[in-house]
């Protein structure tokens, strides 16, 4: 299986999101029934292609090299072009009948195309690397715990206010609350920030552990907890998206406390850890 894997290049999944923009274009000469699944299936080729030649690139760098891991330009802007990719995937499943096609794919494209211009440029050193993946796993940790606490903010603003509305109470102009509808976007897209953020945190971390340690401690409390807390996320974001307009803001709240409560534990366990001290 890996020898197959190996045989990926950049020409796989560059070809594969070619080949989606191709199939959006259609939309100018007619109605096409199955545009959306062979785009799907493109765009889900492209991912796994993408993702594979990013991982074998990583785990196939001799663990003597002094170079580090994913730290090149060059592998770089392929992680760029893969998160795009991944929006436009998300983005796309929810809205196929709309043209998002046509800004990200050609962004998706050109950001591949200058990994492969500058991929011939050096790595950084492991010392390098680690230290920038570590900066990248803190911002996105701090991002991801913001969001958290934020949404957690909103979600009690939206019981208050939904109190007071059936109270009759909201009518004050001293102690005004935004309505419902806002804090209800407000506690989603908080929940889809934080997601994102400590999803680029995880792997982050992970790769500069790599780098660093020249391996990844799973059995580490900080990490587990993490983890933990990035998969609850996951499924309180889906669960949430799920739910029906008439019910979704009260049980988004109950999902962001749950999201706070192991927030709390996961902070707990990176600091009493070796993972918060080093």
């Amino acid at each position: 299986m890996l020898g197959i894997l190996h045989q990926i290049s950049i020409t796989c999944f560059f070809t594969s999101y070619l080949v989606a923009l191709l199939l959006e274009l259609t939309r100018f000469f007619g109605q096409f029934r199955f545009r959306m699944p062979a785009v799907l299936t493109m765009m889900g080729l492209g991912l796994f292609t993408h993702v594979s030649y990013l991982f074998l690139r990583a785990i196939d760098l001799p663990v003597e090299d002094g170079r580090g891991l994913l730290s090149s330009w060059a592998e770089w802007s392929l992680l760029l072009a893969l998160g795009l990719a991944i929006c436009f995937f998300i983005a796309y499943v929810r809205r196929s009948d709309t043209i998002i096609s046509f800004f990200f794919l050609p962004l998706i494209l050109l950001t591949i195309g200058l990994g492969i211009w500058v991929g011939g440029w050096e790595r950084f050193s492991r010392t390098e690397t680690a230290n920038a993946w570590r900066s990248i796993h803190g911002v996105a940790m701090m991002v991801g715990t913001g969001a958290v606490l934020v949404g957690f903010l909103a979600g009690v603003m939206y019981l208050v206010q939904s109190w007071r509305l059936k109270h009759k109470r909201a009518g004050s102009r001293m102690f005004r609350l935004p309505t419902l509808e806002t804090l209800d976007r407000a506690n989603r897209r908080t929940l889809l920030i934080s997601t994102a953020a400590v999803a680029i945190g995880v792997v982050a971390g992970a790769i500069m552990n790599l780098n660093q340690n020249e391996q990844f401690n799973w059995t580490d409390s900080g990490i587990l907890l993490s983890l933990v807390l990035f998969l609850w996320l996951v499924a309180a974001t889906a669960i949430e998206y799920l739910y029906s307009p008439a019910s979704r803001g009260r049980k988004a709240f109950y999902m962001t406390l749950a999201s706070l409560g192991f927030l709390v534990l996961a902070l707990v366990g990176v600091i009493l850890s070796s993972h918060g001290v080093s």
